[in-house]
């Protein structure tokens, strides 16, 4: 069948290669289409990204770098799905972007691995894992929602499909598996089949499956659909069958029946399966795809075959519904993107002729709205309504296909049939089946609507255009408008009536709505004649309209300044200052004068009005001069301010203060500049001082910054307004910090009595001039003092303050601020006093006031420094006696103790409070030693160290030193810096330590010793207690010490305290001694103490003596010390010795050191012993290993025989590679052969030239390493059998075989390398890489074999590497031949031209330069063929005509001078009509006079400067040559030059059907004359006739008569006359048949009015009567509004408006 009649269309819509997406990732794992808007690609090289594919703009993918394991697209909007394997786990990572947005939606990690997923909606992810399937929103925060478990049939299966119903109430997932074992090339499909209701899974046998509804008849509620398609293998049979079933029926409603029906599969598609299914809803057809192409279509309501086709050759991988076509879409392997949709114009005829099924035509027909099946519905519908079968007609008619029975004739139809009693009449049964069926058209909503008025049934049509099953006209509107104007005004709303539409809307004074209206329909009504009705009813109304019309899209219709003078001209102020107000408010320059005008007939008549707006700064561009005047004028000075601009006039209006508020004045200010503000404020002063003050001071405040604080201080000074200036200060003074400004404020307030300001100011401001302040206070003399009490407490003035208040005998000020305001103070107050000579007692008296609260050391201070301390004792006992524990109370007491001499001693070491620092300082001069208890009682370190030393009393100083046991104060007693040193270590060595009886004192003073450094005093200090039978002569410690001090101080006493004293630490005495370097006196003190290791290692490690060590060690004979003699032994290189020791003391714990000794000694017989000794006591894997090792270096093989066979932890690995490594191959050889490393084994047999032994060895390793290594020596000494043995096992690995090459070929064993290729090639493993290596030998070494090799195993052979080597070595035909091969066609014919004598062959440079990509190519061979091969070069020609531009083709033969060589080319190609084939062509004729060639030509093919050619050959000597000049011309439109040349060749014929074709007149007539002049009468005869269209009848009587030519006219004549005659016959008879068909028309007119009141009087008795005549019933308009001798004037004053 063509595809053009084929009922399904296949296009391509793209393929995904020419976006660049290469092949590899064309498969199902790669890309996805989940709707028909994207494509996604998944690319892995040759960098990881995702390419989406906009199906509207195909072209422009969008690539981004992604790294992903799947990426799906949403299938309406730009969101990206993407799943990704957590590295080392087997979980997911799930991702969904906004790609528009670029924002993550959300994202999840999965706890197990998805397999499959899906869009199922735009909202909602479905996820299969291996054991279940998910459900997951991309709305919210929510995770997937595990919804079913997999079942049992599924299991291993490769999930291919998931599907939900648009409920998601039932789910699907498909499978495929393997074949079973007896077909296992078909693949198995299974289906899971789940009920979110009921809980419930079903398994099937599916390969595609998809949901769909339908609408059973009888059944409201749409019914769901499963269908399934099937391809199993059972007993043997192959069973193929697609199944239609319904779920979820509802008992007791009509349920679809189930269907199923056969898929036949083609013989050549024995092992195909279906592998989609889609369903389209718009036709409802069942889409099965299989997945070798093929495409069965069948009818979902009866599950019958519709069509059966291959729609592509390649596998199908991927399809998805298209919807809005109807189709779908589907991807093959070759990356083509194939839509499929129904082709409407043929599937009905074609289900009807072809498949002969005329009901399945009928329901596709009216189920898709489909033609072809117009005959067949007119045909039904004809036989159901002759059998009186009128609601089955009118089913048929509502869903007729396109509509075709819903006209006139059928309602006239269902009209004309009589009403039987009792019944429903067929019509209304008529339309009442098209309103279940859907909206009724223009004629059908007419008519019903008529029934309806008729019958006054209003709220019936409501009903029916609240639900839309009306189509609204004007007509119907003008018909429900005699019943109800609001319905009449929705019906003209949805016909777009526009002029009834506005007329309604002004009846109804809804002029707002008037406007929206009109805007959105873009109608364009009167609007000053509307806003000129609305302002004669409703004012307000007006208004709100014209603001409606200020705020339309384009600028308001009507100009501002004209709506305005409308409501002037009815005196409506208030109305035009609301819109004008309204209208102004964006403030454009171009309203000033509206702006202007609003403002003057307010001052004028509402100024409150105008004031209100000025108010509101609404308008900035009108006359602001005329505006100022008007306001002064109405008494608005502050607005008349507000816009004068010159001084003058604001100091004229300025003085009105009692009509300006006074807020209003001070912000005006804030608008001039700082001079004339302050000369305004100058002037309101003069004019009205005590009234504007408070307006000035205000303004001062406000503006203090601009208009400066010292012009303003300086204003209210000039009027000497002290009051003025406080007020002003008093508002600046919390945010100023000038000392001056805050002195004024001071001063002023002072001055106008506010001296609680005054008090207040000076006690909380920080800012004024103290000292200024408080010489004005104290020049003031103010009645109350605390102004000049805060100045001077805050500010330290206290003595000045005391001398004033004493001086003006103001004593209860003193007081007071000594007990109220300021206590802490009263040491000066009392200093003061007491300069000033006051009385004590009043002094006492004041200090007793205060008490507690009196800081006692400035008193004291006070006092002592005036010599007057002992007034404070009374004071001073009062608080002790109080418990006070102050201590500069006890201080001051003390200091008046001792100056009275009353027992200080007893003071000063019974009273606990006291500062002994400050009573010591003070006993200093009077009594030292009083100063010295003082001290001692405090601790006071330094002063009694100071006074002791200054008064030499050293004794003292000792004891207290000894006492103290403190080490810092003992450094400063022993510090080389102090002088007395000398004098107290005599005191403390003679008096204070002797006398002490406390350890720790002697300890304390012993380690002051040695932290001072004086060892020799601390050696004499310990003699006299260590040796002289003390109390200390014992003690560990003290021995230590001594000996340790010794060490350091005086060695050579060491030894003898060694030899006298038993009670020491030994062990760490012996360690200071041999750090110290007396290493004879630690060795006698390890000695001593039987420490006998530490002594040997003395001996060894510092006395350096082995000699004495071994002596001692066999004095001593323990282990320990053999043990340490042998690791010195070994350090010195004595191995024997050491073995020989090391086995002594039976220690195996150095045998690394001593292995790697014996080794470089090479003293492995002593060796073998020490290891033996060292196995028995320890099993290491080195010692077993060491001992194999010193066995080889002995050559004692058998021992290593013997070993090898007992137990034993060698590493016989490492101990082989070692012998190995040294060349100890025989021995090597027995580890490896005991161990089967056959690999070492080899070589070890290649290293003792054993090459046989090495190649079984070698076969039993099977290493790619060890062959290599066995045949690389073995081609080293010749074994090339033993060689070719090897490399056979080597060449079989790819990685290997290259480097087995070029072994052999840098060795020259080119033949034996050959020969072991061509041996490899019968290999079962052999690969690619062996055939192409062999070529390449061949190429280098045998190229006489090549071509051979090439031919048998082009399809083995890596093609690209083997180009290389023919291309280096030369070999052209073979260089050819592999570039055909790899396809590679442009690299084939380059080479075949370039080395044409061995490459070329004319067959095969055909074959190639069709298939070359590079067109340059195409004209480098035309090039070639003309050198070369020029008899050959149409032949060339004619296969790349389809390719080449042939213009390009003609340039380079005119260029070779050539052009005739390739004629036959030129006449092959000429249909193309090029300009240079033809003029080429065109050429070549003229110059072989081959006219008819050239006329031909030409009349084919017009592709050619025309002119120039008719000019060339014009004056050929041809006649017929120049003929075709005048044909050209003729062609070319230039008919008075194609005539003249006919004239001058006497071609009469042409001339006429020139002028014939021309349909010029003039040159017709003119030929006539032409003729006449001529004397041709004949041709004047013919010329009437070819040219009877062009001339006049007139004209050629006129000149027959006038020539005598009447008889040679008369047959035009004639023919004239008759013609027409005919014509006047023909208009008579159309004149005729018009009056006909009106009278016709007229009748039927007639009878169908009359037919219809007969239908009325047979309407049921519940309708109504019909209409009276005048009541509007019909289409009759309600009569003129005439009368009175007026005319008819429409409603509402309204203009007449014409139709929309």
């Amino acid at each position: 069948m063509a595809a053009a009649n084929a009922p399904i269309t296949m296009k391509e819509a793209l393929t995904l290669p020419s976006l660049g997406i290469n092949p590899q990732f064309i498969n199902f794992t790669h890309v996805t289409m989940e709707s028909e808007k994207y494509i996604c690609i998944r690319e892995t090289a040759p960098q990881n990204s995702v390419v989406i594919v906009d199906m509207n703009m195909p072209m422009q993918p969008l690539r981004r770098p992604i790294t992903a394991d799947s990426a799906l697209m949403n299938p309406n909007s730009r969101i990206l799905a993407l799943k990704a394997q957590l590295p080392g786990t087997t979980q997911d990572h799930l991702q969904i972007f906004n790609i528009e947005l670029k924002a993550k939606v959300k994202s999840h990690q999965m706890p197990e691995q998805v397999v499959f997923w899906k869009w199922i909606s735009p909202k909602m992810l479905a996820l299969v894992t291996q054991t279940s399937v998910y459900h997951w929103s991309i709305e919210g925060d929510s995770e997937p929602v595990k919804m079913f478990d997999r079942t049992a049939n599924l299991q291993g299966n490769q999930i291919i499909n998931y599907r939900c119903d648009p409920s998601e109430k039932w789910l699907v997932l498909i499978g495929i598996a393997q074949g079973p074992p007896e077909r296992p090339q078909l693949v198995k499909g299974n289906m899971q089949l789940f009920s979110v209701d009921q809980q419930r899974s079903q398994a099937l046998e599916a390969h595609a499956a998809s949901f769909a509804t339908f609408k059973v008849t009888g059944n409201e509620s749409p019914s769901i659909l499963i269908s399934f398609a099937s391809r199993s293998f059972n007993a043997g049979q192959l069973t193929s069958k697609l199944h239609v079933i319904e779920l979820g029926a509802v008992p007791g409603k009509p349920s679809f029946s189930k269907k199923q029906a056969d898929l036949f599969f083609p013989p050549d598609f024995a092992d195909d399966f279906p592998v989609s299914m889609q369903i389209s809803q718009k036709y409802g057809l069942i889409y099965v795809i299989t997945k070798q192409g093929l495409l069965f279509v069948y009818d979902l309501e009866t599950a019958s075959a519709v069509y059966r086709n291959r729609i592509s050759p390649d596998p199908i991988f991927l399809t998805t519904d298209a919807s809005s076509v109807g189709g779908f879409y589907a991807v093959n392997r070759r990356g083509q993107v194939l839509l499929a949709t129904v082709n409407e114009a043929t599937i009905v005829p074609f289900v009807s002729g072809q498949l002969n099924n005329l009901e399945l035509a009928v329901n596709l027909a009216k189920r898709g709205n489909l033609p072809g099946a117009e005959n067949l519905v007119v045909q039904r519908f004809q036989e159901l309504f002759s059998q009186s079968k009128y609601k089955e007609a009118a089913e048929l008619a509502a869903e007729s296909p396109q509509g075709i029975l819903r006209t006139p004739d059928t309602v006239a139809k269902f009209q004309s049939v009589p009403v039987q009693a009792g019944q429903t009449p067929p019509l209304l049964q008529y339309f009442g089946t098209l309103l279940t069926r859907g909206k009724l058209n223009a004629f059908e909503s007419l008519e019903l609507s008529r029934l309806v008025v008729n019958q006054n049934k209003k709220n019936l049509l409501e009903n029916w255009l609240a639900e839309d099953k009306l189509e609204c006209t004007e007509e119907l509107g003008d018909l429900v408008k005699t019943v109800d104007n609001d319905l009449a005004l929705k019906i003209y709303i949805k016909a777009r009536a526009t002029p009834k539409v506005v007329a309604a809307f002004a009846e109804r004074r809804e002029f707002d709505k008037i406007l929206i209206y009109s805007k959105q329909v873009g109608y364009n009504p009167d609007y000053l004649f509307l806003l000129q009705t609305i302002l004669r009813t409703d004012p307000q109304a007006a208004v709100n309209f014209a603001l409606m019309m200020s705020q339309m899209e384009g600028g308001c219709p009507v100009d501002y300044n004209t709506i305005t003078d409308l409501f002037l001209q009815r005196n409506l102020i208030r109305e035009a200052t609301a819109f004008l107000l309204d209208v102004l408010k964006p403030n454009l320059p171009e309203h000033g004068y509206l702006q202007t005008k609003v403002l003057e007939i307010n001052l004028v008549t509402f100024p409150n009005v105008a004031d209100a707006i000025l108010a509101n700064g609404m308008f900035s561009h009108y006359d602001r001069p005329r505006i100022g005047q008007l306001c002064e004028k109405a008494g608005l000075y502050i607005r008349a301010l507000q816009h004068y601009t010159e001084l003058p006039d604001i100091k004229r209006v300025i003085v009105n203060t009692h009509a300006i508020e006074p807020q209003a004045l001070v912000e005006f200010f804030g608008t001039l500049s700082r001079e004339w503000a302050l000369e305004c404020m100058k002037d309101l002063l003069l004019v009205n001082l005590r009234g504007n003050l408070q307006i000035i001071v205000q303004t001062a405040k406000e503006y203090c910054e601009q208009l400066g604080v010292d012009a303003c201080i300086k204003l209210f000074e000039q009027f000497k307004s002290y009051e003025g200036l406080y007020f002003f200060l008093g508002s600046y003074l919390s945010s100023s910090e000038e000392p001056e400004i805050h002195f004024k404020y001071i001063e002023a307030a002072a001055k106008t009595g506010q001296i609680k300001e005054v008090e207040r100011v000076t006690r909380e401001s920080n800012f004024y001039d103290a000292e200024k302040t408080k010489n004005f206070l104290m020049e003031a003399k103010l009645p109350d003092a605390r102004p000049l009490i805060n100045v001077c407490d805050r500010f330290g003035f206290v003595p000045d303050l005391t001398h004033y208040l004493f001086v003006n005998n103001m004593l209860r000020y003193i007081e007071g601020y000594v007990q109220k305001v300021n206590p802490g103070n009263a040491p000066l107050v009392v200093g003061q006093l007491l300069d000033d000579e006051c009385a004590e007692d009043f002094i006492k008296g004041l200090i007793l006031s205060v008490r507690s609260l009196l800081p006692v050391e400035p008193l004291v201070e006070e006092c002592e420094k005036r010599n007057r301390l002992r007034l404070l004792t009374q004071f001073l006992e009062h608080l002790v006696s109080e418990g006070s524990q102050d201590v500069h109370v006890h201080n001051a007491l003390g200091k008046i103790i001792i100056d009275s001499g009353d027992n200080p001693e007893h003071f000063l070491t019974t009273n606990p409070y006291y500062d002994s620092r400050v009573v010591g300082k003070y006993c200093e001069k009077r009594d030292p030693t009083l100063a010295v208890v003082a001290y001692r009682r405090g601790q006071c370190d330094d002063e009694l160290i100071n006074v002791t030393n200054k008064n030499s009393l050293f004794k003292l100083q000792a004891r207290y030193v000894v006492e103290r046991m403190d080490g810092d104060l003992w450094d400063k007693a022993l510090s080389p810096d102090n002088e007395y040193r000398r004098q107290l270590i005599d005191q403390v060595v003679s008096t204070a330590l002797p006398e002490s009886k406390s350890p720790d004192q002697v300890s304390a003073a012993v380690k002051a010793f040695m932290t001072a450094d004086l060892p020799h005093e601390l050696i004499e200090l310990l003699e006299k207690i260590v040796l002289q039978n003390s109390a200390f002569s014992g003690n560990f410690n003290l021995q230590n010490l001594l000996i340790l001090t010794a060490i350091k101080a005086d060695p050579s006493r060491v030894m003898d305290y060694v030899n006298r004293l038993d009670n020491f630490d030994g062990p760490a005495i012996g360690e200071v001694a041999v750090e110290a370097q007396l290493y004879e006196e630690a060795f006698a003190i390890f000695k001593k103490f039987n420490l006998n290791v530490q002594a040997v290692n003395v001996l060894l490690d510092n006395i350096h003596s082995v000699d004495r060590a071994v002596e001692f060690a066999f004095r001593v004979e323990e282990e320990a010390v053999w043990s340490q003699v042998a690791k010195a032994q070994l350090r010195e290189g004595l191995v024997s010795e050491a073995i020989e020791s090391f086995i002594r003391a039976d220690d195996a714990t150095q045998f690394l050191e001593v292995i790697k000794a014996a080794e470089d000694a090479n003293v492995y017989h002593d060796l073998v012993k020490y290891l033996l000794m060292v196995r028995q006591k320890s099993k290491e894997p080195k010692v077993d290993s060491e001992l194999i090792y010193a066995y080889a270096k002995i050559d004692h093989l058998g021992e290593i025989e013997e070993f090898i066979l007992m137990p034993n932890v060698a590493n016989l690995q490492n101990v082989g590679d070692r012998l190995y490594d040294e060349a100890l191959y025989e021995a090597a050889k027995i580890i490896f052969r005991f161990i089967s490393n056959w690999a070492k084994l080899a070589v070890t047999h290649v290293k003792l030239k054993e090459f046989q032994s090495a190649v079984d060895a070698a076969r039993k390793a099977n290493s790619s390493k060890t062959w290599k290594e066995v045949c690389f020596a073995c081609v080293d000494s010749e074994e090339f059998r033993l060689a070719q043995i090897c490399g056979l096992n080597i060449i079989i690995q790819v990685d290997d075989l290259e480097e087995v090459s070029e072994y052999y070929q840098n060795r020259g064993c080119f033949s034996e390398l050959i020969s072991l290729m061509e041996s490899g090639l019968g290999l079962e493993r052999a690969h690619m890489g062996i055939f192409t290596e062999l070529g390449v030998l061949y190429a280098r070494y045998r190229p006489e074999k090549l071509m051979e090799h090439i031919k048998l195993f082009s399809t083995r052979l890596n093609i690209p590497k083997l180009i290389r080597a023919c291309d280096e070595q030369q070999h052209w035909k073979e260089l050819t031949y592999l570039y055909i091969q790899y396809d590679e066609f442009d690299n084939a014919a380059t080479t075949i031209m370039n080395h044409s004598p061995e490459a070329w062959d004319h067959m095969q440079f055909k074959d190639v330069v069709v298939k070359v990509a590079n067109v340059e190519l195409y004209y480098k061979a035309v090039h070639f063929y003309l050198q070369e091969h020029p008899d050959l070069i149409n032949d060339l020609l004619n296969v790349i005509a389809l390719r080449v531009d042939h213009t390009r083709v003609v340039d380079i033969m005119r260029k070779a001078g050539q052009l005739r060589l390739i004629k036959p080319y030129m006449v092959a190609v000429q249909s193309n009509n090029v300009t240079a084939v033809n003029e080429a062509l065109n050429e070549i004729y003229i110059e072989e006079e081959d006219y008819d060639r050239l006329h031909e030509s030409i009349e084919l093919h017009d592709n050619f400067d025309q002119i120039g050619l008719a000019q060339k050959i014009e004056k050929h000597e041809l006649l017929e040559m120049r003929r075709v000049a005048s044909h050209i011309y003729k062609k070319a439109g230039r008919w008075k030059q194609s005539i003249a040349l006919s004239k001058k060749d006497n071609l009469y014929k042409d001339c006429m059907e020139t002028c014939s074709q021309s349909g010029d007149r003039e040159l017709s007539e003119e030929l006539l004359v032409y003729f006449i002049e001529q004397g041709k009468k004949e041709c004047f005869a013919a010329a009437l006739f070819v040219c009877y269209d062009l001339i006049r009848p007139d004209v050629a009587l006129e000149l027959a008569w006038m020539n005598n030519m009447i008889d040679f006219a008369f047959p035009y004549l004639l023919q004239f006359i008759r013609e027409y005659t005919g014509k006047v016959d023909e208009l008579i008879k159309y004149k005729l048949e018009a009056l006909n068909e009106a009278k016709a028309k007229e009748n039927e007119e007639k009878d169908m009015v009359a037919q219809q009141n007969m239908y009325a009087q047979l309407l049921p008795l519940a309708l109504p009567a019909p209409p009276m005549p005048g009541m509007g019933g019909g289409y009759a308009p309600p009569p003129p509004m005439g009368g009175m001798g007026m005319p008819p004037m429409p409603p509402f004053g309204m203009p007449p408006m014409g139709p929309y």
